[in-house]
Formats: C-alpha cells, sequence, structure tokens
C-alpha cells in the first residue's frame, strides 16, 4: 500500500472518529442532568491498529456503558473473563500503559479498565492481545454508571483511581470523582477487606481525598495518613508530568471493613 494511501486511510478513520465523539457529546449533553459529570468526552486520532483492535476484539472483550444509566444491564463479571477470580476496578485507564503492566505482573485477578477516551481504550486492547493477556477487559464510558448500575455489591476485590483529572478550580469541585457524593458507591462494590487505592500529584486534592476516604463508614486507613508510594503501581504519563514539574506524588490506600448492622451481598 502506498504512503498516500496509508495517510487516507488514517484520515478517512480520524474524520469517523470526530463524528463519532461530536455525536457522543451530543448525546451526553442531551441527557437529562441526573448527576454532575467527573469528565467531558475528549477528541483524538484513533490509529489504523487501534481501531483494527476495536473491530475485531470488543465483542469478546469490551463492555458498553449506556449513556442513559436506566438504561444499564447487570455485568457478569464471571462470563465477561470467562472464570471466576477477583477483580480490579481501574478507573480511567487513559492509554492503558499501567493496566496492561498490573495485569501481567497479577495474572490471578481480573481488570477491568473504564475510559471516556475512545483512542486509549483502543491502545489498551491493542496492548492486551501483544502481551498476550487474558485478564484485561475495557469498558467505555461513564465510571460512575458502571460502578452504579453493572457492578454488583461486594463484587470486587480492588478499586484504582490513578491520576483522576483534579477539576482544580473551586467552582468544578463538583465534578471530582473522589468526594463523599461518590465514594460510599464505590466501597459498596469492594468485598470486605478489598482496596480503594488512589493516586494524585495535586496537593489540595490530595488532602481533599484524604478527609473524604476517611470520614466515609467502612473504610480504614492502612497508613497513618498517605501511603508510601507502592512498588506495583506502574509509573503513569502523569505520574512523570508531576514529577517534572517538582509536585509531590500522594498515594491513598483504604480497605473496606465492617459497619455494624450492614448487610454484604456475597459474590
Amino acid at each position: 500500500m502506498s504512503i498516500e494511501t496509508n495517510t487516507d486511510l488514517e484520515e478517512a478513520l480520524h474524520l469517523r472518529q470526530l463524528s463519532e465523539m461530536d455525536a457522543l457529546a451530543d448525546q451526553i449533553n442531551a441527557l437529562p442532568p441526573a448527576r454532575v459529570r467527573t469528565f467531558h468526552p475528549r477528541r483524538g486520532r484513533m490509529s489504523p491498529k487501534h481501531h483494527d483492535a476495536m473491530e475485531r476484539l470488543w465483542e469478546s472483550h469490551g463492555v458498553d456503558v449506556p449513556l442513559d444509566p436506566a438504561t444499564a444491564l447487570p455485568l457478569d463479571l464471571a462470563a465477561l473473563f470467562g472464570r471466576e477470580a477477583p477483580t480490579v476496578l481501574e478507573i480511567g485507564s487513559g492509554m492503558g500503559e499501567a493496566t496492561v503492566a498490573m495485569a501481567a505482573a497479577d495474572p490471578e485477578r481480573d481488570y477491568l479498565a473504564v475510559e471516556v477516551h475512545t483512542p486509549g481504550v483502543g491502545n489498551l486492547l491493542s496492548m492486551s492481545e501483544r502481551r498476550g493477556l487474558t485478564n484485561v477487559r475495557v469498558a467505555l464510558g461513564d465510571a460512575l454508571t458502571l460502578v452504579g448500575h453493572q457492578l454488583a455489591p461486594a463484587s470486587l476485590d480492588a478499586i484504582h483511581v490513578f491520576f483522576p483529572d483534579p477539576w482544580p478550580k473551586a467552582r468544578h469541585h463538583k465534578r471530582r470523582l473522589i468526594q463523599p457524593a461518590h465514594v460510599g458507591l464505590l466501597r459498596s462494590r469492594l468485598r470486605p477487606g478489598g482496596t480503594l487505592h488512589c493516586a494524585t500529584d495535586w496537593a489540595e486534592y490530595a488532602e481533599a481525598m484524604l478527609d473524604t476516604l476517611t470520614a466515609e463508614p467502612g473504610l480504614t486507613n492502612a497508613f497513618d495518613r498517605f501511603a508510601p508510594r507502592p512498588d506495583h503501581r506502574p509509573m503513569t504519563k502523569f505520574e512523570r508530568r508531576g514529577i517534572t514539574a517538582h509536585r509531590r506524588i500522594y498515594d491513598l490506600i483504604f480497605h473496606r471493613s465492617p459497619i455494624e448492622g450492614e448487610q454484604v451481598q456475597a459474590r
């Protein structure tokens, strides 16, 4: 195939993706404002390799998160992964490098990533296939819809929230993922003893996270305040940017603990 033909194909795929993302944004914006979104749809170029991975692998390795939570159906994790195993939810997997690295090093657990950036989803699928990983699946859409309407209580071994958007302006703090309105929901999806692990390079958000997680009944801090950086958490581009900008990296590791009288649904 000629260079010109390759270029034409890439441009056609890019234009198609832009059209799809514009349509997604229009659909999201047209929905009733049931809650404040913690993300905004992002557009980006999807390479032919990533587009091919989406076309071939989505049916077996992808999870559709509906725009309207009222239409969401429960997700059977055992059927999705083809086995019964502890499951880790990776919220905001970006381009997928960290998810793939952790899944490769932790084959006894399954990893479900959720991301709103289509090129990142395609890249994660492509990398997982290249590494021969069978314990990675990816959901495209709003993590809160996935958690609140598709995942069962006590179904997760761990939830990772690494370098979420800090929404630094005060008027945008209501869009933050780690806040009282959401943390109780995240906790409810963890098994007893399960782990909620957050990381950020934004000092003010780190303190807000610490206050919010500490105040949540049934979550117990594994450390006095912030956790030392664990070796199993891969370095991400966001972490590298923070280090380059001389910002401190904060890890927070909390475990689900029982609340008196609480009924826990078995997985």
